[in-house]
């Protein structure tokens, strides 16, 4: 009997944020080919959760800052799994050093937009160019593709303007792949998320701890991976039938204005 299980692929899934994905989506019921610069401990451990929720788990070491690889990180795609059902764009980096943005140098400007926007455009089409050149029946579920943004694609932060500008660029991505693929039946979302707890953020926690202790966000706490592997899960096996495009924050409320 052949496998109901779909295909996910989690790019920057070693750890973090990524890890939280492919948990939830290897427990939703998807294989997952986890997408990293590294193979290491982190991303053996990853692949170790997600084979002890019962899915397959398959490592593909890419740079999708290196555009010109970006169909050859595909081809790996369904070359382990023969198909893909959902890509999630987890990869990006934070500015190297946040300061005057009258004072933000080009080298790092270059840096964020190539990775964080330039990057995840171009594996998004490759991905897209397969999935629509990919015959399915039309009782088959539709497809995703989710990009992981931040609350800085609408949460303004003048001393890492960079970092900003990549974000907002994705939301626009979402909507521009939301209406071309519609009609292929692979809907599109962007999941913003607020601020979590991983090793990138750990540098900041005393002062998040803080902010959060003070009123930051209505639900007063940190938020983890698994808030963020929750929301994509949901989207990936198709939770909202009748959305596309749309934006999701996983922020603790952060995003409601308040006077």
């Amino acid at each position: 009997m052949a496998s109901t299980r779909r295909c996910a692929a989690v790019t920057g899934g070693r750890r973090g944020i990524g890890r939280g994905i492919c948990f939830a989506l290897a427990s939703a019921g998807f294989d997952v080919a986890v997408i990293d610069l590294e193979d290491d401990e982190a991303s053996r451990a990853t692949l170790a959760g997600v084979r002890e929720r019962g899915a397959k788990a398959h490592f593909i070491r890419g740079d999708i800052a290196a555009i010109a690889t970006n169909e050859s990180i595909i081809d790996a795609v369904y070359r382990a799994f023969g198909t893909l059902d959902c890509l999630v764009n987890n990869a990006g980096v934070s500015a190297q050093k946040r300061g005057d943005l009258l004072h933000l140098q080009p080298d790092s400007f270059d840096r964020v937009i190539g990775i964080n926007l330039r990057g995840t455009f171009f594996l998004t089409q490759a991905a897209a160019r397969r999935m629509v050149a990919e015959q399915r029946a039309a009782e088959t579920p539709a497809r995703s593709i989710i990009t992981i943004s931040s609350i800085n694609a609408w949460l303004v932060g003048p001393d890492r303007g960079e970092y900003c500008i990549s974000k907002t660029g994705l939301t626009m991505m979402t909507k521009l792949f939301a209406l071309r693929l519609a009609p292929h039946r692979v809907h599109t979302y962007e999941v913003r998320p607020g601020i979590i707890e991983t090793d990138m953020t750990a540098v900041a926690k005393e002062k998040y701890d803080r902010l959060i202790g003070a009123g930051l966000t209505p639900i007063a706490r940190w938020g983890m991976p698994e808030d963020v592997g929750a929301a994509v899960a949901a989207l990936a096996t198709g939770a909202l039938p009748f959305s596309t495009g749309d934006a999701f924050h996983i922020d603790g409320g952060m995003h409601i204005c308040k006077v």
